[in-house]
């Protein structure tokens, strides 16, 4: 069976990411980020979400001995409350400097060593924060690298980089999820590890227009409501 690796935060995308790739026919290998994040729902979440559809799971441990955004430690406020069409015209205080690249290195790294032939990112650039490492034009840039970087150069099998989300807007991902069979509620966007998702900060808001474009509810805000 073909084998990939799926990169895994527990967010609404890379579920979805993760889901399509097991429909693909992929065995699939989940690789979740523990870099000093706020908080540990999230992770949480993601370990929950690979065990119940039988994925092996690899937690990677880090911390960034300098400063890195308003996600890791609480030294910087979490924009709250962002106008939505102003969200991707500047780089916000939770772009954390290079995740990407750090996150796609040590993805490309198990890869090679387990002989997968994929490697998977929910990163999209249509409703998002504006993260430079999120753009098309990033990821095209990594795919050379990727072939120069490992043993399976020129001539051989490539590890391929893929961004099944990369263009789609909130809306066609949440109807891709819907039918893919994400259980929604087990996914955590919030940039808060609180009880419930704030419903203010960037990820919030953008994953809010997703399911309202998309007419669906969701659950997680439906029990925020208490409904």
């Amino acid at each position: 069976m073909k084998k990939a690796v799926v990169l895994l935060s527990g967010g609404l995308d890379s579920t979805t990411t993760l889901f399509l790739a097991l429909s693909r026919g992929y065995k699939v290998n989940c690789l979740i980020f523990d870099y000093g994040q706020r908080h540990k729902k999230e992770i949480g979440r993601a370990k929950e979400i690979a065990c119940r559809q039988g994925c092996r799971y690899k937690i990677i441990k880090f911390n960034l001995p300098w400063p890195a955004g308003a996600l890791v430690g609480k030294k910087t406020k979490i924009p709250l409350g962002r106008d939505l069409r102003q969200i991707p015209k500047k780089i916000p205080a939770t772009y954390v400097p290079a995740r990407n690249t750090i996150f796609l290195s040590f993805a490309l790294s198990w890869a090679e060593a387990i002989g997968a032939g994929a490697v998977f990112i929910g990163a999209n650039s249509t409703d998002y924060s504006g993260y430079p490492d999120c753009r098309p034009k990033y990821f095209s840039t990594f795919r050379k690298l990727a072939g120069l970087a490992t043993k399976s150069g020129p001539g051989r099998a490539k590890i391929k980089i893929l961004t099944p989300l990369g263009r789609k807007s909130k809306a066609q991902i949440v109807r891709m999820g819907k039918k893919l069979g994400v259980r929604f509620k087990m996914t955590w966007s919030c940039y808060k590890g609180t009880k419930y998702p704030c419903g203010r900060c960037d990820s919030c808001l953008l994953r809010a227009k997703g399911f309202r474009q998309a007419g669906m509810r969701d659950p997680l805000y439906e029990e925020r409501k208490g409904l």
